[in-house]
């Protein structure tokens, strides 16, 4: 019988959020794209908006100042600005 072989990175994998299936990996690849809160990983991922358990093990991956958005702030560069929440029309 022939042994399998498997990817280092299938291997490697640690599941954060086992609801979603979300790896550390994958925080750590949002994170780097600019999501610096356990809010904004769950708004691309889903992670942390079922049962929460893992929501401090995404803090601890996002730890703390190490958000670029952050950092172009502390330079001196505008922050991304969020467009306005759409006004709903007044009940009848």
């Amino acid at each position: 019988m022939a042994e399998e072989t498997v990817p280092d990175r299938e291997v490697n994998r640690v599941y954060v959020c086992s609801c979603f299936g979300i790896t550390d990996q994958q925080v750590k690849e949002h994170a780097a794209a600019g999501a610096c809160t356990p809010r904004q990983i769950a708004s691309v991922t889903k992670a942390g908006t079922d049962c929460g358990s893992c929501v401090r093990t995404i803090q601890g991956l996002l730890g703390r100042g190490a958000c670029p958005r952050r950092e172009l702030v502390d330079k001196g560069h505008a922050a991304a600005v969020l467009a306005p929440a759409p006004q709903l029309a007044e009940a009848a």
